[in-house]
Parts: C-alpha cells; sequence; structure tokens
C-alpha cells in the first residue's frame, strides 16, 4: 500500500472517528475535550525551551515512560518534555504522574496538514513513540524535517507483524525511515527486521524500572486495615469487558471463607457497568470512592480488630484511578485482566514488582515475553478458565507457604529485569544534542 491510499482510507474514515469520539463520550465526556488538538489545533503556548517528545497512547505506555522521564529531565534540563497522547485515562495519568513538570496534548490524527501543524507548533528536537505506533505520515514528516524519530519500548507479537506486513512498502518505508529502534526482547527485533526495520537493537523492557510510588505501600497498608488485616484478599487487575462474570464465577467456585475481592475494570468507563453487574447478581458490594473519606487519613481511626468494610461485603469495586500500587499492596494474590478472554492480557510487572503472587490467563500475547518469564520464575501461574482460576485461588489461599515462595520469586523476577531507561538514554543521546 502506498502512502496516499493510506491517507485517503484515513481521509475517508474520518466521519467514523470523530463519531467515534462521540459514541465514546457518552460513557466519558472527557473525550469531547480538547477535540481541535486531534486536527492540529493547539492553545498551549510554543514553548521557548527545546522541546523532547514522548508519545504514549493511553495509561500503560504513560506509566512506563516515568523513568524515562525522570532521566530525560535530569540529563536535559534546558529542554521542555512534551507528552501527547490518544487516549483521556493516558491523559489524566500524565498529569497525575507529571504535572506541571511535562507539557501535554493529543497527537493529531496521522493526516498530512495536521502532522505539519503539531510539529510546526512545537518543534520538538526529537521525538520517542511508545511501544509500537506507528503513524506513517507523521513518520514521512519528521524525515522531511530532519527531525530524529525514534521507536521506544518497541514490542511486536506474531499477530500483529502478521497484520502488519500486509501493508506491505508502506511498513516497510515507515520502519526505516525511523532513526532508532528500541525493542523489548530479540523476538521482537526479529519480528521488525522480517517487516524491513533497521537499526533496531534490544534495549529491555522500561517497565521494569517503574518503581512503586514511595507512599504505595502505606497507602496498602490503609487499605488493607479497611479491608480487614486478617480477611483474604483476592484483586482481580485491570480487568477487561466480559471478564468480571468470569472472575466472579471463579470466586463463588473457590469458596475460601471470607474472601474479600477487589475489582479494578481496567477503563473508568465502565465502573458503572461492573456496579450494575453486581446488582444484578446480587452480590453485596462497596465502591472504593465511597471509603474515600476514611481512607484519606494515613492511619484510619478504627478500634482493633474493627474494619470499615463489613464482612457482609463480598466484592470491592476499585472504581479509582492511579491507586493500583496500592490496591496491589493491600492483596494477597493478583489476577491480571485481559487475559481470559482473548484481550492479549494486561502488565504483570507491578504486581512482581510488588511481590504479589500473580494468576494470569491463557491470552497473554500483549505480554508474551513478561509472561513466558514471569511463570518460568515461579512469579505467575497460568490458569486456563474460570474453573482453574477457582481452583488455583482455593489452593493458593490454603498454602501460604506457596504464596509466600511466589511472592519471593516476583520480586527477584522484577530486580533482575531492570535497566532498560539507561540503555535506552545512551540511544537518545546519540541523537540529542
Amino acid at each position: 500500500m502506498p502512502r496516499w491510499t493510506y491517507t485517503l482510507l484515513l481521509c475517508l474514515l474520518l466521519p467514523l472517528a470523530l463519531l467515534k469520539l462521540v459514541w465514546r463520550a457518552f460513557r466519558q465526556p472527557e473525550y469531547l475535550r480538547h477535540v481541535p488538538e486531534r486536527f492540529g489545533f493547539y492553545r498551549v503556548p510554543r514553548p521557548t525551551q527545546p522541546v523532547i517528545w514522548l508519545h504514549a497512547v493511553s495509561v500503560g505506555e504513560t506509566r512506563a515512560t516515568a523513568p524515562l522521564v525522570a532521566l530525560l529531565r535530569e540529563c536535559y534540563p534546558q529542554h521542555r518534555i512534551l507528552m501527547t497522547h490518544t487516549t483521556p485515562t493516558g491523559r489524566a495519568a500524565g498529569e497525575q504522574l507529571f504535572g506541571d513538570n511535562v507539557l501535554r496534548c493529543y497527537l493529531p490524527y496521522d493526516l498530512p496538514g495536521a502532522m505539519a501543524r503539531f510539529l510546526d507548533h512545537f518543534q520538538p528536537k526529537a521525538g520517542l513513540l511508545m511501544e509500537t505506533e506507528l503513524w506513517f505520515n507523521l513518520i514521512a514528516a519528521c524525515e522531511q524535517r530532519g527531525m530524529p524519530l525514534m521507536l521506544v519500548n518497541a514490542r511486536l507479537s506474531a499477530r500483529s507483524a502478521r497484520g502488519y506486513a500486509r501493508l506491505g512498502e508502506l511498513v516497510t518505508d515507515g520502519l526505516r525511515k525511523l532513526t532508532r529502534i528500541a525493542a523489548q526482547t530479540e523476538a521482537d527485533v526479529q519480528r521488525l527486521r522480517e517487516l524491513g526495520a533497521q537499526n533496531v537493537v534490544v534495549t529491555g523492557n522500561l517497565k521494569f524500572d517503574v518503581t512503586p510510588p514511595l507512599e504505595a505501600r502505606g497507602k496498602g497498608a490503609a487499605l488493607r486495615l479497611l479491608f480487614g488485616e486478617k480477611r483474604p484478599v483476592f484483586l482481580a487487575a485491570s480487568t477487561r469487558d466480559g471478564e468480571e462474570p468470569l472472575v466472579l464465577d471463579a470466586v463463588a467456585a473457590a469458596n475460601v471463607p471470607g474472601l474479600l475481592t477487589v475489582i479494578v475494570p481496567r477503563h473508568p468507563q465502565r465502573f458503572n457497568e461492573v456496579a450494575s453487574l453486581l446488582d444484578k447478581r446480587g452480590i453485596a458490594y462497596v465502591r472504593r470512592s465511597s471509603l474515600v473519606e476514611t481512607f484519606s487519613s494515613p492511619q484510619p481511626a478504627l478500634a482493633e480488630g474493627e474494619q470499615a468494610v463489613g464482612l457482609d461485603i463480598q466484592i470491592v469495586l476499585g472504581d479509582s484511578m492511579g491507586e493500583m500500587f496500592a490496591y496491589y499492596a493491600a492483596c494477597d494474590v493478583a489476577f491480571i485482566g485481559g487475559s481470559l478472554l482473548p484481550l492479549g492480557g494486561q502488565n504483570l510487572i507491578e504486581a512482581c514488582a510488588m511481590g504479589k503472587p500473580v494468576l494470569i490467563g491463557p491470552h497473554t500475547w500483549n505480554f508474551e515475553a513478561v509472561a513466558a518469564s514471569a511463570l518460568e520464575a515461579g512469579a505467575a501461574l497460568r490458569v486456563d478458565d474460570p474453573a482453574a482460576l477457582g481452583a488455583k485461588l482455593r489452593e493458593l489461599f490454603a498454602d501460604g507457604e506457596l504464596r509466600e515462595r511466589m511472592s519471593r520469586q516476583a520480586l527477584a523476577f522484577s530486580g533482575s529485569h531492570s535497566g532498560a531507561s539507561q540503555r535506552v538514554m545512551a540511544m537518545i543521546a546519540q541523537v540529542v544534542i
């Protein structure tokens, strides 16, 4: 496919993209904010300092940039950091993580005029695209301006590689125009090279360098006090559409006495949907947001043996943002969502970094190498279906020694894969003056 055909298709699909914004806004009104930015029109003043630009689509990619942003600010204090996003949740995560230390806006749709306006407005000295974000008009515009553009923390599953291969020349030309590519694994390097990539090296996964916030363990301890210090707590983290019923079935089958299950949906627009599911099933639950006032105190004023979540409550619905590390700190066992259904899985590294036994489903191609390594290290266990998840929960909560061993292995696994951010910085230093 030549690039002009790709551009024509984007123009034809633009009305659908706008309709999708409106449709998403019904559940998340933030999608209708900053719409001009999606076409390259910005109210943000042009920075007076030279700009280093990072693009992180959504929450996971944004969190992964944290160690890199810290190093960039340390090594290039004369530069301004600009971070672009595609989703409102990614933008909110950036604001929560970095505040005013970075500029933020949406990256426009990949139309030549919109990308030209974006680059002309901010005039970045170098750009970093997180993971595998290939926008071919953007790549061409950066090359025309002589602006270094790098793909960082790149990953490419076999499934995605097959999809990109169908685009032929478009992908090959785009990859070859990138200044550098920093891939997570040798398998990613091989797939990228088969598509035509050059200047590609292994630097590892930046997500292993994301350290838990200093306050995470304190918040987790306070949250656990609200749950009940001696009560068994199971966390279903980053669950996706259709998985919550399966998790509930597994918990019922496990039949762990006194078990409290914390369900944290991946997308905030689904909080009410999951609440409706719990209502329909007649399950006693409480929203995390209803605990805010109590939880806001570092040490909740509870009498000895008292807990804010009564024993009659079976589920806590985690309807909050930016507290995943605290949720991990407060649980005994964590299941990582997006993996029971064929959705590719979500990031399990944060759970390992907090030293928690991890359970994953059969569908983990988004984190293929990480999942395989965690399984090999004994930091994670795979379950094939809700019945197996229930059985494994029953086993883990009956065996404290197994949980403790997996906890140690999770911490060791997490610590042994760090260092990617320093390797990426060495690559950036070759092109940023």
